[in-house]
């Protein structure tokens, strides 16, 4: 896991998945959020068919299994995505370990190998810097004034990036 205080924000690219169960390789929604020089400059966001039917958490962010039962598997959008992560210095998630675990789940499921990206964790950022507990993701997005549609890949993503964006201009 990159420390807080060796990152730079120049090149990152925020990540945030969804899973149908409890199973890391059931991502079920991913969206990443490319920062360079700090500002956003790439956005994706994909729903996901996991290898299995069984959705557990759909009461936790809407997706069902009739909602991405024809879309595609992440084995056949992560080759198209993880152009993004050319040339960036660290992959950014809230909660990092939960999103890493899942990448590292999907990559091994589908036959790839997982991006030598270190991550940095915007739970501990969030600790280090600003000293805000608790830390769910809607903690500190109230605390920094950053708008969130909580559970949501593409706007989790997107406040993730913020976060980061926002700990720059801080150390400033």
């Amino acid at each position: 896991m990159l420390q807080f205080s060796s990152f730079q924000s120049s090149s990152f690219v925020a990540i945030d998945f969804e899973t149908a169960n409890h199973a890391r390789n059931s991502a079920c929604a991913v969206a990443l959020v490319r920062v360079e020089e700090d500002r956003i400059a790439q956005r994706a966001c994909h729903l996901i068919r996991p290898p299995g039917k069984e959705f557990l958490f759909s009461h936790i962010h809407g997706i069902t299994w009739s909602q991405v039962a024809h879309e595609a598997t992440f084995g056949e959008i992560w080759p198209s995505l993880s152009r993004m992560l050319h040339g960036i210095q660290f992959l950014a998630a809230h909660n990092a370990p939960f999103d890493r675990a899942v990448l590292e789940a999907c990559c091994r499921t589908y036959g790839f190998s997982t991006p030598p990206i270190p991550f940095l964790c915007t739970v501990q950022l969030a600790r280090k810097r600003w000293n805000i507990r608790p830390t769910k993701l809607p903690d500190v997005c109230r605390h920094l004034g950053i708008s969130l549609n909580h559970h949501d890949a593409a706007s989790d993503a997107q406040a993730c990036a913020q976060i980061v964006m926002e700990a720059g201009k801080a150390e400033c």
